[in-house]
């Protein structure tokens, strides 16, 4: 699994189609295929990731940091089976300061994974993007 690591790359993914989403997170994702205009901005046909965790739902940096870990943690595990293609995962809303008051607590970060492990179990369901790199 690559990681998204350009401004481009990450506007290149959010222009494509949201995929799943929950209570806190959307997943969007690309097709990398040939005749795509995000072609070029990913060298290799592998599953690329990128999480985006904006200042305005998570406001401690310690917050979003943890968010992120566990955002590539989930995505690594080996029964995720993300088709090749670029996905971001973005945090849409967030999670109240009332019930997490620790800004990296273990209720947080499972809350956290369960969240995203529902994610992208819906992801798997929805059809993969069709890809014309292995048609030729």
């Amino acid at each position: 699994m690559q990681r998204l690591k350009t401004r481009a790359q990450f506007q290149a993914v959010l222009a494509g189609a949201t995929v799943a989403r929950t209570a806190h997170f959307a997943l969007h994702r690309c097709a990398l295929d040939l005749g795509s205009s995000a072609a070029p901005l990913f060298a290799s046909d592998d599953v690329w990731l990128g999480a985006m965790v904006p200042k305005r739902w998570a406001r401690r940096a310690v917050t979003r940091n943890a968010i992120k870990r566990q955002i590539y943690t989930v995505s690594a595990a080996s029964d995720v089976g993300l088709p090749r293609a670029a996905h971001v995962v973005r945090l849409r809303a967030g999670f109240d300061r009332k019930e997490f008051v620790s800004a990296s607590s273990d209720k947080l970060k499972g809350a956290v994974r369960a969240e995203l492990q529902q994610l992208l179990a819906r992801a798997a369901r929805s059809p993969a993007p069709p890809s014309s790199r292995s048609s030729s």
